[in-house]
């Protein structure tokens, strides 16, 4: 009896559909994800395209599982599954995509200070140097504003001349003038 209710759960629905279910639930889900952090980034226009794309598949893939989910409930896992995934998959397609402006703060020594000014200058990046007084000694305090999708790279080039840098980055929702390399532009 209990050996019949297990093996009905997974071979009551075709391992297609099961298929079907879980990638279109990743897709659909990603979809959401990198939605949202468009719509908060101000692309209005592309959020919009995208969420009509994500509640479409929502709606066929929800009515796929809806029908006979309690005589196949392996449907309910396999969305439940195919969701957790997207989330992540989501995830790491925003990060790839690295929209947005970063703050980047960096505190280092005296010498060290003006030979990082230096090479970001040399690299094309706007950097405010202001002197600044640490616990011991005095520091550079400088302050970078960058594409987020250049941070990475301008990590490197801090800690390629003081790998001892302190480095500070968050996001910002506006930049105003001052100097910051263009980006790639994305219809707002």
């Amino acid at each position: 009896m209990i050996l019949n209710v297990f093996i009905d759960f997974f071979t009551d629905v075709s391992f297609w559909e099961l298929l079907f279910i879980f990638f279109a639930k990743i897709i659909e889900v990603s979809i959401g994800t990198i939605r949202l952090i468009m719509v908060t980034k101000g692309y209005k226009k592309i959020g919009s395209g995208l969420a009509f794309i994500e509640v479409l598949l929502w709606v066929f893939v929800a009515s796929v599982v809806i029908q006979g989910v309690t005589e196949t409930p392996i449907k309910g896992v396999i969305y439940s599954i195919g969701f957790a995934v997207g989330v992540y998959i989501g995830s790491m397609i925003e990060n790839r995509l690295a929209v947005g402006k970063v703050e980047i703060h960096v505190i280092s020594s005296k010498p060290n200070g003006l030979k990082i000014v230096k090479a970001l200058r040399d690299k094309g990046y706007g950097v405010t140097a202001l002197d600044a007084y640490g616990k011991d000694d005095a520091r550079t305090l400088l302050l970078i504003y960058a594409n987020r999708k250049n941070k990475e790279k301008l990590f490197k080039l801090v800690t390629d001349v003081d790998e001892k840098a302190l480095i500070v980055a968050q996001e910002v929702s506006l930049i105003q003038n001052g100097h910051v390399i263009p980006a790639r532009r994305i219809a707002k």
